[in-house]
């Protein structure tokens, strides 16, 4: 492989040289590490990165390649991708194209040899913050003026730039054995993952999907059996019009939030939110659900959390009290939550598990029974 120099420079003035990885020329976002050991592809092609560049905290990337069955989306949006050693010869029967292929095709810049390690104890002691990655230019004051007047997360709408152009019917085939269509779901496309959509068709749902400016009207007038509110990037609190959309189908349908849909929600019942310090990003979170006090590994992928209220459940919604069902081992942040008198839940992590694990799967057919118990 052709070791052509680049550099990442992060917003502090610490820098690492390594080798480009993919298209070459520059790219700024916030660097986040990433702990899961798997699914690259996934990651890639995840829309909550957009504004931010990802590191992989396992060594080896790419030794499996890329193919068309495992992208999560029609295209990458993050910025930038960041490994420490890029295998160049992907070795797997279901492989079409190498990373390196892929990130190229896609206009994506990455590098590659750097020590991970160090980068990731920065973030984890520092916080997450705003990088340059670059194959151009190596003069580090010059990055960083580049850095400095690039915009954050907080505050912009990311939103608007990965949602669908249009309504659109879920088409995928659902796996053989799969229980037959009996319920309507509409899906806000706030960044989907295609899993999700996946998970809903397999376990017996119509799937229609919408833009996240769509009026809660329309989606009301489309007589759904329920609405899920989907992941996506960025800040909530920038998310306006969804809040307005989420208070027109509160009571009205059945409502299932995830990650960024949860954040949403949670806004919508009066709750707030907060910037993590370098954000939950892996497929190894240990959450704890309250009412069975069971423990479930999960995937997660958010920079932003839910301010958990005083008590175990907040009295002041207009929708009714709001009870906390799911909390984060390893920092005690909210990660689910339950509207007691009406049919809304959601979960911060992602229970389609897009690479996994699947503890979280059973969330799904919750949803299934909450449509049910409302037809």
């Amino acid at each position: 492989m052709n070791k052509k120099r680049a550099i990442l420079v992060l917003a502090d003035g610490t820098s690492f040289p390594g080798y480009s990885l993919g298209s070459e020329g520059e790219a700024i976002g916030e660097v986040v590490f990433n702990t899961s050991m798997m699914g690259y592809q996934e990651i890639l092609t995840d829309p909550s990165y957009k504004g931010q560049m990802v590191a992989m905290t396992y060594p080896l990337i790419g030794n499996y390649g890329i193919n068309e069955k495992d992208s999560e989306s029609h295209n990458p949006f993050l910025e930038g991708f960041i490994v420490k050693e890029y295998s160049p010869i992907p070795s797997n029967w279901r492989s079409q194209i190498s990373l390196d292929e892929f990130l190229k095709n896609r206009g994506i810049v990455g590098i590659h040899g750097i020590d991970t390690r160090e980068l990731t104890r920065k973030l984890r002691d520092c916080g997450a913050q705003q990088g340059i990655i670059s194959t151009v230019d190596f003069d580090l004051s010059s990055l960083i003026k580049k850095i400095k007047s690039a915009p954050g997360l907080d505050g912009i709408d990311l939103v608007k730039t990965v949602t669908c152009d249009g309504l659109y019917e879920w088409k995928e085939p659902a796996p053989s054995g799969c229980i037959p269509k009996r319920y309507k779901v509409v899906v806000y496309d706030c960044g989907v993952k295609h899993n999700i959509l996946r998970k809903l068709n397999s376990a017996g749902c119509s799937v229609t999907v919408v833009p996240a400016h769509t009026r809660s009207q329309t989606v009301l007038s489309m007589e759904p059996d329920g609405v899920v509110l989907s992941n996506g990037p960025g800040d909530p609190a920038s998310v306006p019009y969804m809040l307005e959309n989420i208070r027109g189908l509160l009571g009205k349908k059945p409502v299932f939030g995830i990650c960024l849909g949860h954040q949403l929600l949670a806004l919508t019942l009066g709750l707030r939110t907060y910037k993590l310090k370098f954000g939950h990003h892996g497929g190894n979170q240990p959450v704890m659900d309250l009412s069975t006090r069971k423990v479930e590994i999960t995937a997660q992928n958010h920079s932003f959390a839910v301010t958990a209220p005083q008590e175990g459940t907040m009295q002041k919604s207009p929708f009714g009290s709001v009870e906390i069902t799911h909390v984060n081992l390893n920092d005690k942040s909210v990660e689910g939550l339950k509207c007691l008198s009406i049919p809304a839940f959601s979960v911060q992590y992602h229970p389609e598990a897009s690479p996994g694990p699947h503890d979280a799967g059973y969330l799904f057919e919750r949803f299934i029974e909450m449509m049910k118990r409302q037809n």
